[in-house]
């Protein structure tokens, strides 16, 4: 389905803006808070804390090799990366995705 929004959600809204887009997702059957879409970035990124909260043994992981570069140019080096399951929305609008 097409998400759009109207006049009236702008509304006391400064133009031009870049506000962060923050949302509430389950991932593997777990619900996750203040998760922040980012339109602008390549990587999906789960922080060490949050991916122990899992309880997804590390040896699931799959190798990288490719390090992660931020805008200053600081590499970080990533533990792995996973493939989970991903739930937006509720029923009877949702939709589950695997994302990496």
């Amino acid at each position: 389905e097409v998400i759009s929004f109207s006049e009236v959600d702008y509304e006391g809204v400064r133009l031009p803006h870049d506000d962060p887009v923050v949302v509430t997702l389950m991932v593997e059957l777990f619900t996750m808070k203040r998760i922040l879409v980012d339109s602008g970035s390549s990587a999906d990124i789960l922080y060490k804390h949050a991916f122990d909260q899992l309880r997804i043994p590390v040896d699931q992981l799959k190798p990288v090799k490719t390090p992660l570069v931020c805008f200053v140019g600081d590499m970080v080096h990533p533990l792995g990366s996973i493939d989970l399951s991903v739930v937006a929305g509720t029923a009877p609008r949702q939709t589950q995705v695997q994302m990496t």
